[in-house]
This record gives C-alpha cells, structure tokens and sequence, in this order.
C-alpha cells in the first residue's frame, strides 16, 4: 500500500471510527453517571414520601376523633398524588436532559 493510500485510509476509515469509538465511551461514562443520578433523585423522593406518610400515621393517632382521621388521611392522599405527579415530571425531565446530553456528546458536542 502506498503512502497516499495508506494516509487516505486513515483520515477516510480510521480517524473517523476512533473518534466515534471514543464518543461513544465518554456518551456510555455519562449515562452511568446520570443513571446514578436518577437513582440518588428517586432515593430523595422516596425518602420524602415516606418521612410524609410517617407524619400523616402521627396526626391520625393524635387526631380525637374519626372525621379528623378521615381529614388527615383525605389530606395526604391529595399531597402525595400531588407529590408523585411532582416526582414523575422531575425523573422525566432528567431522563430527557440526559438523553440530549448523551445525543450530543455521541454526535461530538461535548456536554
């Protein structure tokens, strides 16, 4: 193989998969990361949840009668629908951002 065609080889075939061979690894140590993220997002709003449910057992025992108890219970489910809607959009929109970093960085725009 000449030197021309070996030059031509490498800026036609191998530069290009090299580049996109390490588009792709730094697009896959990205996704970790966000998926670690998403992760540690849902732990949070588990947490929440349950310290909220935990409050809501509380006022119900101290409550001094039954309407009070069906307050407190019609109260917290309306708070925690609330909430899970709430909790839902924020995972979608970091699962959507990260979709569109990670789309970037395999089509080379560093994110």
């Amino acid at each position: 193989m000449s030197d021309n065609m070996r030059d031509a080889f490498n800026e036609k075939v191998v530069d290009p998969a090299k580049k996109a061979g390490e588009a792709l690894r730094d697009a896959g140590g990205k996704m970790a990361e966000n998926g670690s993220t998403v992760s540690l997002k849902m732990l949070d709003q588990a947490e929440t949840n349950t310290r909220e449910a935990f409050n809501a057992m509380r006022a119900a025992a101290a409550a001094k009668d039954l309407s009070e108890v069906m307050k407190i219970q019609g109260d917290f489910i309306r708070d925690q629908s609330t909430r899970n809607m709430t909790q839902a959009r924020e995972i979608g929109e970091l699962i959507m951002q990260f979709g569109r970093d990670t789309v970037g960085m395999v089509r080379g725009n560093k994110g």
